[in-house]
């Protein structure tokens, strides 16, 4: 058994991998039987709401997993930060909805927290607005970005 902090890599590279590999029930054993579990929802992705179980997060994957396919790399990790029980993951991610055949790019940011190698919280900051977008058949295929207001003299 390592340090907090290497055991937490341990689980969180394991849960990237296994999330590679597209296996839901494999993703979710890595988690706790309850789950502190937050991602912004949309009503119109199937993939996003509530979860609170390991069953729930695979679901969670499963849905995403039969939702959308990566295009080009569609994961980029750009940071990985340990400190002891708590990992934060920063980058981007990239899909195409299966449904609607549309493609979204977000940045994104994840905090997971691993107590007695297990994920007990799952914090995903994403732009679920562009996601929904993709997920809906009659939605431009890319965004509108809202003008910003001018500087403050």
């Amino acid at each position: 058994m390592g340090s907090p902090s290497d055991d937490t890599r341990a689980v969180v590279r394991e849960f990237l991998t296994r999330f590679g590999e597209g296996a839901p029930d494999r993703i979710a054993a890595l988690f706790a039987e309850t789950v502190d579990w937050m991602i912004a929802g949309n009503p119109v992705v199937p993939w996003l709401r509530p979860r609170s179980t390991r069953a729930d997060v695979e679901r969670h994957f499963r849905e995403l997993t039969d939702g959308m396919v990566p295009v080009d790399s569609g994961l980029v990790i750009e940071a990985f930060v340990v400190d002891g029980a708590e990992a934060v993951l920063t980058g981007h991610l990239a899909g195409a909805v299966q449904t609607t055949g549309k493609t979204f790019r977000s940045p994104f940011a994840v905090r997971l927290t691993v107590e007695d190698g297990l994920i007990t919280r799952y914090h995903l900051y994403e732009d679920s607005y562009a996601i929904g977008e993709a997920c809906t058949p009659d939605a431009p295929t890319e965004p509108t970005p809202t003008p910003m207001p001018p500087p403050m003299p």
